[in-house]
């Protein structure tokens, strides 16, 4: 595999094309200043060493050479290897709660974003662990498999919207089993689901999926987001709220009953997730009571540089630059490496 490891430099390659134009312009403009004092062959044989050919062999080696360190500057890479490494961590599956109910504003600046936020403060924390994180609504799917990638677990963070997934509502039980086979081959390390939702379970038994889930040693651990009492659900790029079949506006509430019933049939704790940082510590405290196992993971080495090779060349085309003058050389005259002899 191919890449360059700072591809914005490439936007220096713009000035490449500009600097060849502006030296056509340069050249131009002087040869109309030269034919202004007379006649061109006659000029000519009053300069007879003066060259028409190297000024721009010369440009043309500089510009290739200008070129290739750009490309240098780029840092072009070639090249990825896997390896498999052991590592001591534990394995955690995220489920986040993306139907609409989740864009209620009763926790800042809605439920869906303050859960983002708290998933990102989690990841920040683990080191060797594997993390895997799973959408859902009235439907469910894997938004990335089970990894060590930090980065572009948050990267698939960042980009969850609730247009995600059309068919809506709150299938928590079809979340718990995605991520119960989110898991993949039975470890030896500890396990656990992370499920972030409001708890307004209209669909399927989470409580039964959760209780599953505690018997094949996944400690289900559950955030409830948002507030008892509720709140609207605005709609997106209005000013107004959800509404039902009757034009009264839909208030969205926490179920901690619900939430609480998947926590304990799933052997793991229900914590409340407001404002504050509380429930990202308590979610973290608890993680830390897994014991960690030694787990493999599939591991990719950086790319191999290839700059060099650009650069090396760059600096040789300048060497030969170097060597080369805008004026005739009485001694190489009889070689006419440039052409520039005429048969009388």
């Amino acid at each position: 595999m191919f890449r360059f490891a700072n591809i914005e430099v490439l936007w220096l390659l713009a000035s490449v094309p500009a600097f060849a134009l502006g030296y056509w312009a340069y050249t131009r403009h002087k040869r109309r200043q030269l034919e202004e004092f007379g006649d061109a062959e006659l000029m000519e044989q009053l300069m007879p060493n003066a060259s028409r050919v190297r000024p721009t062999v010369k440009f043309s080696i500089v510009l290739v050479a200008l070129t290739l360190l750009i490309i240098a500057a780029a840092r072009p890479q070639f090249g990825q290897s896997e390896r498999t490494e052991k590592r001591q961590g534990i394995e955690a599956i995220v489920a986040l709660d993306i139907s609409n109910s989740m864009l209620a504003e009763d926790v800042a600046p809605n439920r869906l974003e303050r859960a983002k936020q708290m998933l990102s403060k989690l990841m920040d924390n683990m080191v060797n662990d594997k993390v895997g994180l799973v959408v859902f609504a009235g439907d469910a799917f894997i938004q990335l498999p089970i990894t060590c990638d930090y980065v572009s677990a948050k990267m698939f963070l960042n980009t969850i919207k609730p247009d995600l997934i059309k068919t809506q509502g709150t299938a928590i039980g079809q979340a718990l089993n995605t991520s119960i086979r989110c898991f993949g081959e039975q470890s030896d390390a500890s396990r656990a689901i992370i499920l972030i939702t409001d708890g307004e379970n209209h669909e399927d038994d989470a409580v039964a999926v959760a209780k599953k889930a505690r018997e094949m040693g996944i400690r289900v651990l559950v955030v409830g987001i948002g507030k008892p009492e509720g709140s609207p659900i605005p709609l997106p790029g209005t000013n107004n709220y959800r509404k039902d079949r009757n034009g009264n506006v839909v208030v969205s509430k926490l179920n901690e009953d619900m939430c609480r019933e998947i926590a304990q049939a799933g052997g793991g704790i229900y914590v409340r997730c407001d404002n504050s940082n509380t429930a990202t510590k308590a979610i973290q405290k608890e993680l830390d009571k897994l014991g960690t196992q030694e787990i493999e993971t599939q591991v990719y080495t950086d790319y191999n540089e290839q700059f060099q090779s650009f650069a090396l060349i760059a600096l040789l085309l300048l060497v030969i630059d170097f060597f080369i003058f805008n004026r005739k050389n009485k001694s190489l005259t009889r070689l006419d490496i440039f052409g520039e002899k005429v048969e009388s």
